[in-house]
């Protein structure tokens, strides 16, 4: 099994993008000043390396010729003294060390976190979640060896080996000579076993990535529920436990090929001894150098084949460091779709706010314009042309007014909602928000314009699945109002019909709700979504079916809840059950992406059209 993985090629690309390099050094610019001293201290370290074997040899001589205790004792004090200069800048390159990778792990979370949250839902909606978290995890951490082990590894290595092969020939070049012999011997194997290693470590690395996502699609109270619905247990727990069988594989050939390869290290390093003292003892017989020349000989041999097995082996610890940092930078680099203006259009506060649709045309972004094919693991992006979903949309609803949109499913309701708070942008047209200008007049003004601040402050949408976080009640409602009190709490959720719910929860505001709510029945989902929406206040409220999925008596519940929701506001409302929208100030029809009517209940009635049509078959007697 060993020769066989040793026999497989090596992943790593053989070069990387140009400009990687200085980028990365860019990213680091806030720690450059500590990484010039860490650098510093390998270097001290390297040199100490080579020069406590050289004192050695000089005590050996200092005895063999008989030179003093003085001599003895002042070597030994330098030996000392080289050792506690050496514990102390361990312990300051570790420092070093340790406050340069976590401050990388911290600026690289960071930068990829706040990027990915300015990405658009079209995003979210194709990327793997656990794929996305290996990048900010193990990605992150790899990126941060390039300049914690790689970095260093790579200045202390080639210092120490400069060093020890001058020192070498300095004292006996022959035996130096003799010793390099069997370098080819070991820096051959070392770099094919190194890439074999490297390759076993990604390919690792993939398939734990792979069980993340599965863990994290799996475990969460959605998936553990419909595994147990209508997935199959048995097969869910094969197909976990065939990725960690074979990361256990994986580990035993990784663990062997470390020992077959140290194994050969120590057996290399042994018989080069062996040559040193057989022909050092020789020459220092013969007078040809001191005996204390062999053993510093012998002494720094083991600090040449240690370096040369790092530096045997560079070209992988670089590579994997540098494929780690293009995995992060892969995420960055992708444009979000949707940006904020550098001079957005303010939107004054206290006035009601109106919404109008302008010849809209929209169609969902490709798979190339949001996704990465490592993201969705996939080989490669689909290149499926979507068609248009919107043409030509135009709607309008003045301040303090309700819009209901209607129609079958998937004729754009969702989508039209989707466009006001710009969750997607339009490809022509325009999505609008208005208040007053002064004069009775509307100002108009597009919602590309607005800030991102001003557009949430604005909007509020609550959706058929509003979505809740495994945090407390009170958390969960201060994500809308951070500064909100326990007071404005309790009053919010009094008004979503939430009251008693309260007063029996153990812990009142401070009970955690569990992943999504799943600890709180449908209908109490949807109103403390309402509670959180009455604390942000929006002029605008938008709601997508949000008693679709309701029973009778928590429809009525959050029915009631939503009145009080849109007390002075205006109002986007898309509904299944036109019983709920007939009071509505104006109804549209959505059909195939288009608007095929529109007006009040009364009218749409009288006009026998499609509203019509769809009133008939909810209303119509049984037969």
């Amino acid at each position: 099994m060993l020769m066989m993985s040793m026999a497989r090629d090596d992943k790593l690309p053989r070069s990387v993008p140009r400009g990687t390099l200085g980028r990365i050094w860019r990213f680091a610019g806030a720690h450059h000043k500590m990484l010039y001293a860490f650098l510093a201290l390998t270097t001290v370290s390297a040199v100490i390396a080579v020069g406590v074997p050289v004192l050695a040899g000089q005590v050996v001589d200092a005895i063999v010729h008989r030179s003093g205790l003085g001599t003895v004792i002042v070597i030994a004090a330098a030996i000392a003294a080289l050792a506690v200069v050496d514990s102390l800048s361990g312990l300051l390159e570790r420092w070093m060390s340790s406050r340069i990778g976590e401050g990388l792990i911290y600026d690289l979370r960071r930068a990829v976190f706040g990027h990915v949250q300015s990405m658009p839902i079209a995003f979210f909606t194709r990327t793997r979640t656990g794929s996305l978290v290996s990048r900010l995890n193990n990605d992150v951490i790899g990126a941060q060896r390039a300049f914690t082990s790689t970095l260093s590894g790579l200045v202390t290595n080639v210092i120490q080996l400069v060093l020890t092969v001058a020192v070498m020939i300095t004292l006996a070049w022959q035996v130096t000579l003799l010793a390099l012999v069997l370098l080819p011997i070991f820096i051959l194997p070392a770099r094919r076993v190194g890439r074999t290693i490297a390759s076993l470590q990604r390919e690792s690395a993939n398939l734990n990535a792979a069980m993340t996502g599965q863990m994290t699609e799996r475990f969460s109270a959605g998936g553990a529920t419909l595994v147990k619905l209508f997935g199959h247990p048995e097969a869910e727990a094969a197909e976990f436990g065939d990725r960690a069988d074979r990361v256990r594989a994986i580990g035993v050939r990784t663990a062997m090929a470390n020992r077959v390869f140290m194994t050969s290290l120590t057996l290399v390093s042994q018989l080069a001894q062996a040559m040193v003292y057989g022909v050092g003892g020789w020459l220092a017989i013969t007078g040809r150098i001191d005996a204390g020349t062999v053993v510093s000989l012998a002494l720094l041999l083991t600090r040449l084949y240690g370096p040369l097995t790092q530096l045997a082996n560079a070209r992988v610890d670089v590579m994997s460091a540098l494929v780690s940092f293009e995995r992060v930078f892969e995420v960055l680099d992708l444009p979000p779709t949707i940006v904020e203006r550098p001079d957005p259009t303010p939107v004054p506060a206290g006035q009601a706010v109106g919404v109008r649709l302008r010849g809209v045309r929209f169609t969902y972004p490709s798979a190339e314009d949001v996704s990465l094919a490592s993201l969705e693991e996939v080989a490669t992006l689909d290149h499926v042309e979507n068609s248009e979903v919107l043409h030509g949309v135009d709607l309008e609803v003045e301040p303090g007014q309700m819009l209901a949109l209607v129609g079958p499913s998937g004729a754009g309701k969702s989508t039209i909602a989707s466009l006001v708070p710009r969750l997607y942008d339009v490809d022509s047209g325009a999505v609008e928000v208005g208040w007053s200008g002064g004069a009775g007049d509307t100002r108009w003004t597009d919602v590309r314009d607005l800030s991102f601040a001003d557009l949430r402050g604005t909007v509020g949408v609550v959706t058929q699945d509003g979505h809740l976080f495994h945090d407390t009640v009170a958390g969960n409602l201060r994500y809308a109002k951070p500064g909100a009190t326990d007071a404005e709490l309790v009053a919010a959720l009094e008004r979503a019909r939430l009251g008693p719910l309260l007063r029996q929860l153990p812990e009142g505001l401070d009970t955690v709700i569990g992943e999504r709510g799943y600890r709180l029945s449908g209908g109490e989902r949807q109103r403390l979504t309402i509670a959180r929406l009455l604390l942000a206040a929006p002029r605008v409220v938008i709601l997508d079916e949000a008693t679709a999925h309701l029973d009778s008596e928590s429809e009525v519940a959050v029915q009631e809840a939503l009145a009080e929701a849109l007390v002075g506001r205006t109002a986007v409302v898309i509904a299944h059950r036109l019983s709920t929208i007939r009071s509505a100030d104006t109804i549209a029809v959505v059909e195939d992406g288009r608007v095929v009517e529109q007006g009040p209940h009364g009218s749409l009635l009288a006009r026998g059209g499609r509203y019509a049509d769809l009133h008939h078959t909810q209303f119509a007697p049984a037969a």
